[in-house]
């Protein structure tokens, strides 16, 4: 590997700066924490560092959205897992996370709140500007290393993935390292024809990485699935009335002008399931009224997906297929993943949703990969290098140089 992991240091007594991500799915009524999944996963590396002092990091949601609250109920859910006390401050890079990092013992682990309150963290930078900002400056001389483990974020450019690494001797945590082997393994015996399922609601991430996927011969079909199959579908006209997502009329064109350049690559739905008084109605997309919303593809999608998925070489599926969390609207994520974890295909899950229905369904074992990540390893796959590896592979190689 071209990136250093805990079993380079020796870590008895250093501080340590670990950059996880714990970005949890939160129930708007009650703010409440819905899915630990994330928190869980910070586990395995945080018990690699029992001799150390973590300050522990993340970010949680993005600014002005209903999930963007403070870590304190993180902390909770960690202390649970950890089966310790975790320290917690209501500070990010000011005077209290400050005094509260320099006052931690051999052994002790310290949550930071939210990354994003600090302003710089809600911006991308180049890592030589990332590593002159406030929050690395200030922060940087406390620790003696820093650990990357959020690879759902690596595809961005913050302060706290790309800065640290600049002035800090870096190392990857368990997860990114496990990533790291096990996708570069998969891309080297990797063969056509490549199948990508994508459905979630990040659009815009998704389109630019549709077109890396196509240009670079890592998408032979891109069955669309979710917000993302709608966005498509009102390109194609197919759906008459607006679908009122964020930067509609500029995503819809986008997805117009794709549709146009690669014609044959991708496939919609041809039925969807909508929700009638509570009640699962499928109908043909044709049928589609302004007033209905759509919730889960129909059984002739799924069948039609199925059958390119069996044919294909690589198969990797990112975002659930419909609103899977109400057990009526399931149907699709759930029969695709069966196609996926049954198919003779090389086979990558991306992102938290989809592990948990896997999971659920028992198939986890008959996938050859399963990530932590939605977008980033969408832009991995693509042969883009993420800033979070470049920051670690500049690391070590500054590291091993001295």
């Amino acid at each position: 590997m071209k990136v250093l992991t805990l079993d380079d240091f020796d870590l008895k007594g250093k501080t340590v700066f670990l950059r996880v991500d714990m970005n949890c799915p939160i129930d708007p009524d009650s703010m409440e924490i819905s899915g630990t999944k994330r928190i869980e996963e910070a586990i395995e590396t945080l018990q690699s560092l029992k001799e150390a002092k973590v300050v522990v990091a993340s970010h949680q949601g993005r600014v002005g959205n209903d999930d963007y609250t403070g870590m304190d109920k993180h902390a909770k859910v960690l202390e649970k897992l950890m089966g310790k006390k975790i320290k917690y401050v209501e500070d990010t890079i000011g005077e209290a996370a400050q005094n509260a990092i320099r006052n931690l013992h051999d052994g002790e682990i310290l949550l930071l709140d939210n990354l994003r309150l600090c302003a710089e963290e809600n911006y991308e930078f180049t890592p030589e500007n990332a590593a002159k900002t406030i929050m690395v400056t200030r922060l940087s001389k406390l620790f003696d290393l820093c650990v990357l483990d959020s690879f759902p974020s690596a595809h961005r450019s913050h302060p706290s993935i790309v800065g640290f690494p600049q002035v800090l001797p870096a190392c990857a945590g368990r997860i990114v390292e496990r990533e790291v082997r096990n996708l570069d393994e998969i891309m080297t015996v990797a063969k056509a024809p490549h199948v990508i399922v994508l459905g979630g609601s990040k659009v815009p991430d998704r389109l630019e990485a549709i077109k890396l996927l196509i240009q670079n011969g890592r998408a032979d079909h891109v069955l669309l699935t979710g917000v993302i199959a709608n966005v498509f579908m009102r390109a194609q006209a197919r759906i008459k009335s607006p679908l009122g997502i964020k930067r509609e009329d500029e995503v819809v064109s986008k997805a117009h002008a794709l549709i146009g350049e690669y014609p044959d690559v991708f496939a919609t739905p041809v039925d969807i399931a909508i929700d009638k008084d509570g009640a699962r109605v499928e109908m043909d997309v044709r049928e589609i009224a302004k007033t209905d919303k759509i919730y889960d593809l129909g059984p002739k999608t799924v069948e039609y997906y199925s059958k390119l998925i069996a044919g294909a070489g690589t198969v990797f599926i990112s975002g659930p297929a419909g609103f899977f969390e109400k057990e009526n609207f399931s149907y699709g994520t759930k029969a695709l993943l069966d196609s996926v974890a049954n198919s003779m295909a090389t086979t990558i899950v991306s992102g938290g949703h989809l592990t948990s229905v896997l999971k659920k369904l028992g198939l986890a074992e008959k996938i050859d990969h399963i990530s932590t990540a939605g977008g980033a390893l969408v832009l991995y796959l693509t042969g883009e290098k993420l800033p979070m590896i470049k920051a670690l592979e500049d690391a070590a190689m500054k590291y091993r140089s001295k």
